[in-house]
């Protein structure tokens, strides 16, 4: 895929599981970008995996349409490492150096990552190996650290809040104590969320022993 022009130009990608907010942070990343800035942007697609194997497309104006209330990530993503990368048949290697050969290929000022904890940590791999790195932190679980909010838990913890609503009724009828178990990690911030919104009377989490 070859530069269009001799401006200045951003990667993007997206890593780990997949939440709500994703679309829209790509889409603000990039409309600033294009906009604010007059830069152009690439996405790799399938988080990492996607770098290094070079598969990637240019985010315009109609790529970045209506996304604001779409669910997933219109660049695909994935857990892979480029430390780290499995190779069909051959186990895993370290295509680090692929990553950054094709970092250099497109030109790129900057490589914008969109993750949790494991992408955050790649990400780091890849500065420390000489790219210029911005990371968004995406995780329901919102453990990443030097963070007050990722984008992705404010939704988690609506939906694990309505579900406890939902079930009080039922607990209520046949006189029962219903335990509700949340993702987190090792972090509680998702289970005392829901749990001090939905009403619990009890509520466990990692940082405290039980």
């Amino acid at each position: 895929m070859a530069r269009r022009t001799q401006v200045r130009s951003i990667g993007i990608l997206t890593g780990g599981g997949d939440c709500q907010a994703l679309n829209a942070a790509i889409r603000g990343v990039a409309k600033s970008a294009i906009h604010q800035y007059g830069v152009e942007v690439v996405g790799f697609l399938d988080g990492f995996r996607g770098l290094v194997e070079n598969r990637a497309v240019w985010l315009d104006e109609s790529s970045l349409s209506n996304l604001l209330t779409v669910g997933g990530t219109i660049l695909g993503t994935g857990r892979d490492k480029p430390h780290k990368m499995g190779l069909p048949g051959k186990g895993t290697s370290d295509l680090t150096e692929v990553a950054v050969a094709n970092y250099h290929a497109h030109h790129l000022d900057c490589l914008v990552c969109l993750g949790g904890g494991g992408t955050q940590k790649n990400a780091l791999r890849l500065q420390k190996a000489g790219l210029r790195i911005a990371s968004l932190p995406k995780t329901i679980d919102n453990d990443v650290w030097g963070t007050d909010v990722s984008f992705g838990f404010d939704t988690a913890m609506t939906i694990a809040t309505e579900a406890i609503d939902r079930i009080h009724t039922t607990a209520e009828s046949h006189n029962r104590v219903m335990i509700v178990e949340t993702m987190g990690h090792n972090t509680g911030w998702l289970a005392l969320g829901a749990g001090i919104a939905g009403g619990a009377e009890a509520i466990l989490i990692p940082e405290i022993p039980y």
